[in-house]
This record gives C-alpha cells, structure tokens and sequence, in this order.
C-alpha cells in the first residue's frame, strides 16, 4: 500500500480537525508499558554505535527516535533485499525483499541497545501485526530487528523472550531477528518526513500519537526538535 497521501487543502483542513481529538487517544492506545530488559549492554563511553529496526511505514519510527535522548541520528531507508532494488517503487511492490527501516545512530554512553529495544517495541509500532501495521500490509511493513553484530542479536533475542514469557501482549511477538547485510538510504523526501508534514493526514492519525506516547512513557528521553 502506498502511504503516500494527496488531499486538497479543503479536505485536508476538514480531515485534520476531525482526527485531532482521535489521534491524541490513539497515544495511549497503541502503547505498551514495558520492563527494562534484563541483558542488555552497560551504559559505556565509546564511539557511536549503530542499530536497525523495522517496523511499518519509516516516517513513524524515525519520528520516534529523532525525539528520543541518546540518539544521534536517524535515517529512513530499506534493509532486506539487494541494491537493485532498494527504492521506493520497488520496495512498496512487496516484492523487494526490504522492509522500510531506519538506521539509528546513538551515544552507548547515554541510552543502551536495550533502551532503544523497549522503546521500538512500547511506541514505535506493534510488534504483533504480522507483515502489516495498521493500514499498511505486505512484507515491506514487517517488524524487524536488523541486528549490527552477535551482542545486539542475544540482546534483541532475549528481550522478545522476556516479554512473550511475561506476556506484555495479547499475542505473541513476531518481530524477526537477523544480521544486518546492508542499509539503503531512502530518497531524500521520505527523510524527516513527519517532522517536516505535521499536519499530513497519515502523520496525524498514525505518527504523531507515537511521539506522543514516547513523551507519555519516556519522559526523561523524550526531546522537543
């Protein structure tokens, strides 16, 4: 599904209202308090250090972690399939191989690998919808951990145990865990997408209520841009 929305100004002031009062219930509904993962790499000065996730259309995760403390960086792109085909045709044909990732540069020093974990699975997306999240469907959505190294795979493997063995969710957690290959950078529009269309329909409705969780849950890592 292309999530790409063109709406005239009228309909888009109209739709805008409607769902505003929506959007601010849907903070609290699509999120989830969850424990700190039990392993998880100690807080270390170091060089930066870099993680992978999938989890839906990119503008909504991204959105996620460009207000979380710790992150350095972060950028939209695809992981999962080959170069030839790392490109927004290709992969919305759910054909690619890729998923819509982001790549998150953060300080080892100020947030964990296990931070940003809980994070990605409290409010970033739901970690239950099985190659979708809510209006998006096919693999390109699917919820994945790309991980960067053998550490970040036992830690992303533990902590996906730890909450379906204490049962956070109603259903079983289906993120799939595997090395990172190789990170595409997405055309230069999708970047910052949210942050530079607020008031775009699909931001308002599906987006912007997850940074609003991520201020609700975490507060002491949330930051205003």
């Amino acid at each position: 599904m292309n999530h790409r929305v063109s709406i005239p100004s009228l309909a888009l002031s109209l739709c805008i209202a409607a769902v505003a009062l929506a959007a601010t219930a849907c903070a609290a509904g699509r999120s989830v308090a969850l424990p700190d993962a039990e392993l998880d790499a100690p807080l270390a000065a170091g060089r930066e250090q870099v993680a992978v996730f999938a989890g839906g259309c990119f503008w909504g995760v991204e959105a996620v972690f460009e207000h979380t403390k710790g992150v350095k960086r972060v950028e939209s792109g695809y992981a999962g399939g080959a170069a030839a085909d790392a490109n927004y045709d290709a992969v919305s044909s759910g054909s690619s191989g890729h998923a819509e990732a982001v790549r998150i540069v953060y300080d080892p020093a100020q947030i964990s690998y296990g931070r940003l974990l809980k994070i990605f699975f409290s409010v970033a997306h739901d970690p239950t919808q099985l190659n979708r999240q809510g209006p998006d469907i096919g693999t390109q959505y699917r919820s994945a951990i790309f991980a960067v190294g053998g550490e970040q795979t036992k830690i992303a493997r533990a902590y996906i145990a730890q909450l379906n063995g204490a049962k956070k969710f109603r259903s079983p957690i289906v993120t799939q865990v595997g090395p990172l290959t190789a990170f595409y950078p997405a055309e230069a529009y999708h970047q910052d997408y949210a942050r530079r269309h607020p008031n775009q329909p699909y931001i308002v409705i599906h987006d912007a209520p997850k940074v609003d969780a991520l201020r609700a849950l975490f507060p002491e890592r949330y930051r205003e841009l």
